[in-house]
């Protein structure tokens, strides 16, 4: 009887846990979205008022508008890694997130496609965006071959910053002159036409709304990697597998609307010309990260697998390029055409993936 007496509270003990453990659950989700709320919205409003601060303060016209532009989408992806590689400690977030949001950018494209029902968005963006998704090609995979070669303790480093780092922000640089002067004359056609929509907002007024904003996307950004620890834990999910998944889609959040924006707009040229340039930005952004985290070499201390996303966001910036090139008329059963139905199949086997074999 006293043995009987002992067990009863154990099991009403190990009961109660399991409610506690839902809750738990119930509330990391709910945070995530909470998370996906704030960048969605904030990361809108920071490229509305970005683009007004560009063109009332004068510089450099469309092309510091649009470069403006570019580095606000991508904000939520340049506090969640310097949060993760900082304060949460959690590399593989701040690594996954970068690649997980490189795939995920060319994943739009799929929507893009799906969306523009005239015709297929392949026949009506202009070929120069080669050049943006051939420096995209040449940056993500000198990222991933620098993983390969850093995990297996085969290059020297400078401190605790890996060689790659000064190399991938020379090659950005590089990357941003030559489109500066390729897509100069076009892009400029462009904002001039879109600043007509801004007449009734100040400078003042853009700032303090940017401002708002930058706080608001900050806040979520260093939240973000937190609830991802927790989320991996919880769930028994793998930290590579989380960031490539969950964090990039919610950092992407910025990228998904102002790039459907201006699909809805016509603007098709930005509408993909923004994605590729996210993605070089993102790269970007992986040396910064590497800076920041003071251990090492920030790709010798994570995850092989993340090599896998930055192959995958290879191939299907290929393809986007083969379909920008053979601009394809036909849809398959009048959804997308066969390079988008490419592109997802890919996106699918890389979160298949990691999903199964992520450490």
């Amino acid at each position: 009887m006293f043995v009987e007496f002992k067990r009863a509270p154990e099991a009403r003990g190990s009961g109660a846990a399991f409610p506690s453990t839902m809750q738990n659950l119930a509330a990391i989700w709910l945070s995530l979205l909470a998370c996906l709320a704030v960048i969605g919205v904030a990361g809108v409003r920071l490229s509305r008022y970005g683009d007004i601060i560009a063109e009332k303060s004068g510089m450099s016209r469309g092309w510091v508008g649009l470069i403006l532009l570019a580095t606000v989408t991508s904000l939520p992806e340049l506090v969640t890694g310097l949060s993760a590689v900082t304060v949460a400690n959690v590399p593989d977030i701040a690594v996954g997130d970068i690649m997980g949001s490189c795939v995920f950018n060319l994943l739009i494209i799929v929507a893009l496609d799906f969306l523009y029902r005239k015709e297929s968005v392949y026949t009506r963006a202009r070929q120069g965006n080669v050049l943006s998704a051939g420096y995209g090609i040449a940056l993500i995979g000198f990222a991933g071959f620098n993983l390969l070669l850093y995990r297996a303790g085969a290059f020297p480093s400078l401190g605790h910053v890996g060689l790659y780092t000064p190399v991938i922000l020379l090659l950005y640089g590089l990357a941003m002159r030559s489109l500066y002067r390729y897509e100069q004359a076009q892009v400029s056609e462009y904002v001039e036409d879109r600043v007509e929509l801004y007449l009734d907002t100040t400078l003042k007024q853009a700032v303090q709304g940017y401002a708002m904003a930058a706080v608001a996307v900050v806040a979520a950004g260093i939240w973000l990697p937190f609830i991802a620890r927790d989320l991996a834990v919880v769930m028994a999910w793998q930290q590579s597998f989380v960031g490539t998944l969950f964090v990039a889609a919610i950092t992407s959040a910025p990228e998904v609307v102002v790039t459907v924006s201006a699909l809805r707009m016509g603007a098709v040229d930005l509408a993909i010309g923004n994605l590729f340039g996210s993605n070089l930005f993102n790269i970007a952004i992986l040396a910064i990260d590497d800076l920041a985290y003071l251990p090492g070499p920030l790709l010798a201390d994570v995850s092989l697998t993340h090599a896998t996303s930055a192959f995958s966001a290879m191939m299907m910036s290929g393809l986007a390029v083969v379909g920008l090139v053979l601009r394809p008329p036909s849809r398959v059963f009048r959804t997308v055409s066969w390079i988008s139905l490419l592109l997802l199949v890919i996106y699918l086997l890389n979160t298949l993936f990691l999903y199964l074999y992520g450490n």
